[in-house]
């Protein structure tokens, strides 16, 4: 699949214009350093929909990495071998202006402006790809994924980061909600420090804000826990095999 820029409306147009346009004006002072570094590297600007071809040709200088373009969510194999492979799985599709504030299905604005940036960065990539070769490792084993999916979700999608400033998002699913950005740096939902361990045996919702978030130190941090994850996936599947088995 390729991306066919001659299709975007002027809705597109719109709705790419109006969400960066929001954002913007709350990330300055929300995001992370990374995240607001990647952003300038790779160029994007309220005026126009990212270019793919544009893109992939910065990120591959930068880390080797680059989209792929996918049409919406893919099955666990495809999405890990891509990422395996220094490919970041990405819609081309735009959200409608009445879906502005709530999509259930990831589109552009979610897959690219939030998550394209931090691929800039290297320690970041590569938590990401080992994240993915051991997603390899299970695909089929739904319980397994499960598990995976919670890493994923605590620190891709809804990841917080120390930073010297304060408190900073590198979560992607953070980054394009002008709504989840606010809520996550309040006072009011739970804040506790990375843990692969308690991450894994935290379940999550997917219509709501978060009701906690895990703060990193560094993307250090997350690259060097690929051991304990590996470990603490495999001691999980074989308690939950045995338990099984004895059912």
């Amino acid at each position: 699949m390729k991306q066919i820029y001659g299709n975007y409306t002027k809705e597109d147009f719109d709705v790419w214009q109006i969400l960066f346009k929001r954002q913007m004006g709350n990330l300055p002072t929300a995001a992370s350093a990374a995240y607001l570094e990647g952003l300038e590297h790779v160029n994007f600007v309220e005026e126009a929909i990212p270019k793919f071809d544009e893109t992939n040709e910065l990120l591959k200088a930068q880390t080797g990495w680059r989209l792929a373009v996918v049409p919406g969510i893919v099955p666990d194999y495809t999405f890990f071998e891509l990422m395996s492979n220094k490919r970041f799985p990405a819609t081309t599709w735009l959200r409608k202006m009445k879906e502005l504030d709530y999509l259930e299905e990831p589109d552009m604005f979610h897959d690219v402006f939030a998550h394209v940036p931090l691929l800039a960065n290297q320690s970041f990539v590569d938590f990401l790809e080992a994240l993915s070769n051991i997603g390899l490792q299970y695909v089929g084993n739904d319980y397994a994924i499960e598990i995976l999916s919670r890493v994923y979700w605590f620190t891709v999608e809804f990841g917080l980061i120390q930073e010297a400033q304060g408190l900073r998002i590198y979560g992607a699913g953070i980054l394009s909600s002008a709504g989840e950005t606010k809520f996550s740096l309040s006072d009011e939902p739970p804040k506790h420090p990375f843990d692969v361990q308690t991450i894994a045996n935290t379940s999550y919702r997917k219509d709501v804000f978060q009701d906690r978030y895990f703060v990193i130190e560094s993307y250090e941090q997350l690259y060097d826990s690929i051991p304990e994850v590996k470990r603490i996936l495999a001691e999980m599947v074989e308690e939950h095999e045995s338990q099984v088995v004895v059912a």
